[in-house]
């Protein structure tokens, strides 16, 4: 029942009409439609009419409100029916289907897709990649099969000219994980250039797609173009076909297949134009020149195409002659082809399509049952001015489709409530089997006499055909012809007949009704398409590699095919839990106020609408036998939980609804319990739910305690031999340690060459540690008898090697470092530095020289001088070599945040201070000539700085970026062959230091 309504909507159920009548149900439908209300229900079927203008109830947040909710929480709407089968296919692990149906215009196409979005929408909620690239294929065929299917009709601008039904199947989570189509008698009536996909290619391909295909941007430049009628352009011709063109990519089609597709197309326009002529009695193609774009479109030669046009091949016996065509039987053949042409690769793109989404190794035993979800979108009832072979099948298949909603509907459920017992009054209602009979009867049926006729030997003419009919069927009450009543002059004589179908009198017209049911495609055209060098062409004519002198097998006809895919699919359908959409179109004018009265009167009632009605609400929402009622809802009661023991099943279940208050909303029948209303089976099923959770809570808490106590006994055991085992293999390892190392104080190397026992996993951390010890260990027995002074150049050279190791050559590390270089370096001058040093000492109140060294310097003025560099533990001093080492300037060494060198064998030096005034020299004076004190210096300063706990920066890097009085710039390194000193000179960036080179 619908709620959340107000009543100025109208009733959102037609079972709660205070008068079931024809004139309330109309009033009703009526009053919705012009309030933009175009769903409404019967209990569960949910009754459209198509309001001819987008409306914006199909967003994610209307998707959101329907999800998992149920039919009589929200207003009436296709996702509620949508969601309500797969709510039901999900708890009862059971196959359900969908089926559309009104007739031509309705709106069944939109309902399909809207049904596809919302089931698309509301699974895989953990966003897994496969079932989202499943989904993507299965939404994206609709705009495939739409472009290629759809047409624009008298009646219907977007009319399906084929019946589609689609499986979806599912895992046990309710996840899509494939599909299945079946597409039933692709319209061939009309010129192919009907379809969508024609006008598409036409007007929305790429300039540069159509000159490849020798198509041109003008409609009416083509003849089946003009034929069928579709010379409107759309604004949206681009956009449609890329999106088709993108689709087809998405579900997989290779690149030379949509090549082939389009090439196709092409080839049915440029059939259309071809012309043929006479010469006497020969017959010529008169436009020679369309022949060569066939020849290449169907890649095949322009001889082959131009033989299958004009000539059929033809075998008696052994002998085989090439018979000419007349100009007629060329036109034909053509059209002909044409339309056989498109046949195929409609059944082609459909069966590709099946290839890629079908459910590929799925095992039951491993994934679950698979279960199932079809939605039927197929032709509706269609009655034109001319109707022929195509809509006699069609209207057939409405009335199968009528016939099942009367066996499951009306019939079944009246007969079952009388077989149970149950008190009923009967309600009448028109029974189209007695058409159905008409149509499919063995020996008598329309169809039978259809065959008869094709398989006759002789030439039989349709008006042949009308003659048997009119002599089989002449008693019959829904068959009639010019014949049969001289006096109806809306039928002509030798043409026409007319069946009183469910939804009203159709008149069909004989005429093709005998060339559409066989197979009139010369053979000749199948071995041209067959040879063809494109595989993909080649594989849709398999027939064509028969020999031309092989007899075959008469095929069956189009109308026993129909009739067979027909009786399948009802069957299909009956075996599956059905939900219906019963579609109305209010108006034939396509506009979205007007309602005429009549016309949807007339489909009401030939759709059986106010039966269903009266069924309904009479009726019965839900029916199960005992034993399935009480095995899915024993838990709801103390009485039947775990198990009753009460006399019968029926007991129980009375037992059961008394307990939760339902006894006046049931009936028992004699081997099932019925159940009016829905809100009383969701009630039960809410009930259900909460006692599920708790059960399975239980069954956690116990199955979980179980396991726990289990896992604690394994795992305690588990322990006990893991300590033990460790136990072992620690000691056997320490005990290995202990054998190798056991002398190494009496070896040359203290043990550094004895191979370490691989440890076990549990002891490589200890390794490590055990290791650093031993090396701690060697590294102490070989510095023990160093002098302070000696260790202090060590720390030195290691902090070098640590830093600089890898990122500059020559650290200097195999010889002494002496650090106070000016005094070795200069013999002569050595007098006047020690002296100038020791004053520096009593005024600063250093402990010691860190390093001394010549330097070549930049002054404030950026010149390049000589100086010398001395380094305390306390200062940075640059003096004047000329001026006996006068002191120039101090810089404290806690204001140097670090240095920077380059990577090359060069003596510069960067120091960077706080104040942003750098140092820049370069070391030079060495003795012995090109001996590298950049290692030293780096060395000493790192041991210096870690020695007062303070970090220094040591950069090594090209070019170098310092500040010089504040301004930035870069110091640049460059050879120079001719150089004899390092010298610096000025750039525009900054400096550059030229060294000499080799």
């Amino acid at each position: 029942m619908a709620e959340h309504e107000s009543l100025e909507f109208g009733k959102a159920d037609f079972v709660l009409l205070d008068n079931v009548s024809l004139e309330e149900f109309m009033a009703n439908l009526k009053l919705r439609f012009e309030k933009g209300r175009i769903y409404t229900y019967i209990g569960e079927v949910v009754v459209s009419v198509n309001p001819y203008r987008a409306m914006n109830i199909y967003g994610r947040d209307t998707i959101e409100q329907y999800k998992g909710r149920e039919l009589y929480e929200q207003p009436p709407h296709l996702f509620a029916i949508a969601d309500a089968a797969y709510k039901a296919m999900k708890r009862r692990n059971k196959d359900t289907c969908i089926v559309i149906s009104g007739e031509s215009g309705a709106g069944k196409t939109e309902a399909s897709k809207y049904i596809m979005q919302y089931i698309a929408a509301i699974t895989n909620p953990s966003q897994r990649a496969e079932v989202e690239r499943v989904k993507n294929m299965l939404l994206k065929s609709n705009c495939v099969l739409e472009a290629f299917g759809n047409a624009k009709t008298n009646r219907n601008d977007n009319s399906s000219r084929f019946g589609k039904y689609m499986d979806i199947n599912f895992d046990f989570k309710g996840d899509p994980i494939g599909g299945h189509i079946n597409n039933y008698l692709l319209e061939k009536q009309q010129p192919p250039s009907v379809f969508k996909c024609i006008f598409q290619l036409v007007k929305g391909a790429p300039d540069a797609q159509l000159r490849s295909l020798h198509i041109q941007r003008d409609p009416t430049a083509y003849t089946y173009i003009k034929v069928g009628g579709q010379i409107k352009s759309s604004i949206n011709d681009s956009a449609d076909f890329k999106a088709v063109t993108d689709a087809m990519k998405v579900i997989g089609f290779t690149t030379e297949e949509i090549q082939t597709v389009y090439k196709i197309l092409a080839t049915i326009l440029h059939l259309g134009n071809l012309k043929f002529g006479s010469d006497g009695d020969v017959t010529l193609i008169e436009n020679s020149k369309l022949v060569s774009i066939l020849g290449d479109l169907l890649s095949t030669k322009d001889e082959n195409v131009e033989k299958a046009l004009l000539y059929r091949t033809v075998a008696t016996g052994r002998d085989v002659i090439d018979k000419q065509h007349t100009h007629q039987e060329a036109s034909y053949g053509r059209d002909a082809l044409a339309k056989a042409i498109y046949e195929r690769l409609f059944c082609w793109i459909v069966g590709r399509i099946n290839d890629i989404i079908e459910v590929k190794n799925y095992d039951v035993r491993v994934h679950g049952k698979n279960t199932v979800i079809g939605v039927l979108d197929i032709y509706g009832f269609e009655i034109f001015q001319n109707n022929s072979f195509e809509q006699f099948c069609i209207n057939y298949c409405n009335e199968k489709l009528q016939q099942l909603f009367i066996q499951l509907v009306l019939k079944q459920e009246q007969e079952e409530y009388q077989r149970e017992g149950i008190p009923w009054k009967h309600i009448d209602y028109f029974n189209n089997q007695i058409i159905v009979d008409l149509v499919e009867q063995q020996h008598k049926g329309i169809f039978a006499v259809l065959d008869e006729a094709c398989m006759n030997v002789g030439k039989v003419t349709d008006e042949m055909l009308l003659q048997a009919l009119n002599g089989k069927l002449a008693k019959h009450a829904h068959y009639t012809s010019r014949k049969l009543s001289p006096t109806d002059k809306n039928l002509e004589f030798d043409r026409d007949f007319r069946i009183r179908h469910y939804a009203g009198d159709v008149a069909y017209s004989v005429v093709g009704f005998i060339d559409k049911n066989k197979d009139t495609l010369f053979q000749d055209f199948k071995r041209l398409l067959y040879n063809s060098s494109n595989p993909v062409l080649k594989a849709m004519w398999p027939e064509g590699k028969l020999s031309i002198t092989e007899v075959t097998k008469r095929p069956l006809t189009a109308a026993t095919l129909f009739k067979n895919s027909m009786i399948s699919l009802v069957e299909n359908l009956a075996s599956k839990e059905p939900y219906y959409v019963r579609c109305i179109k209010p108006n034939e004018v396509k506009s979205p106020l007007l309602f005429e009265h009549e016309r949807c009167k007339h489909q009401v009632e030939y759709l059986g609408l106010l039966e269903n009605v009266r069924v309904r609400r009479a009726g019965f929402a839900n029916r199960q036998i005992y034993p399935r009622f009480l095995q899915r809802y024993k838990m709801i009661s103390e009485f039947t939980w775990p198990n009753h023991d009460l006399p019968s099943d029926k007991e129980a279940v009375k037992r059961l609804l008394q307990g939760c208050g339902f006894e006046h909303d049931v009936a028992y029948g004699k081997t099932k319990v019925f159940i009016r209303t829905p809100r009383t089976i969701f009630s039960l099923e809410e009930q259900r739910a909460e006692m599920v959770k708790r059960i399975v809570l239980f069954l956690q808490k116990v199955w979980r305690g179980t396991l726990a106590r289990m896992h604690y006994r394994r795992m305690r055991a588990a322990l006990i031999i893991i300590r033990a085992y460790r136990r072992y293999k620690v000691k056997s390892y320490i005990r290995e340690v202990n054998q190798r190392f056991k002398n190494v104080r009496g070896m040359k190397d203290h043990g550094k060459h004895v191979k370490w026992p691989t440890p076990p996993k549990v002891l490589r951390k200890f390794e490590e540690i055990f290791i650093q010890i031993y090396f701690r260990w060697w590294a102490w027995t070989l510095i023990k008898d160093l002098s302070p002074e000696q260790l202090v150049q060590i720390r030195a050279k290691v902090a070098t090697l640590e830093c600089l190791k890898g990122q500059r050559a020559d650290l200097g590390l195999q010889r002494a470092w002496e650090g106070n270089y000016l005094v070795s370096d200069s013999p002569g001058t050595a007098s006047s530095f020690t002296l100038i040093s020791s004053d520096l000492q009593r005024k600063d109140k250093f402990m010691r020289v860190l390093f001394s060294c010549n330097v070549r310097k930049i002054n404030r003025f950026n010149k390049a001088e000589d100086r010398a560099l001395l380094i305390t533990d306390r200062h940075l001093y640059k003096m004047d070599p000329v001026k006996q080492y006068k002191p120039m300037k101090s810089i404290p060494l806690y204001n140097v945040t670090g240095v920077s060198i380059s990577p090359g064998k060069d003596q510069l030096v960067v120091f960077h201070t706080k104040d942003n005034r750098d140092l820049i020299v370069c070391l030079q004076g060495m003795v012995p000539a090109g001996d590298s004190r950049i290692g030293e210096l780096v060395g000493t300063l790192l041991s210096h700085f870690k020695s007062e706990k303070r970090k220094l920066q040591v950069n090594i890097v090209s070019p170098i970026h310092c500040s010089m009085n504040g301004r930035k710039c870069t110091v640049v390194v460059e050879t120079k062959i001719n150089q004899s000193q390092p010298d610096f000179t000025k750039s525009r960036s900054g400096y550059i230091l030229s060294v000499p080179g080799n």
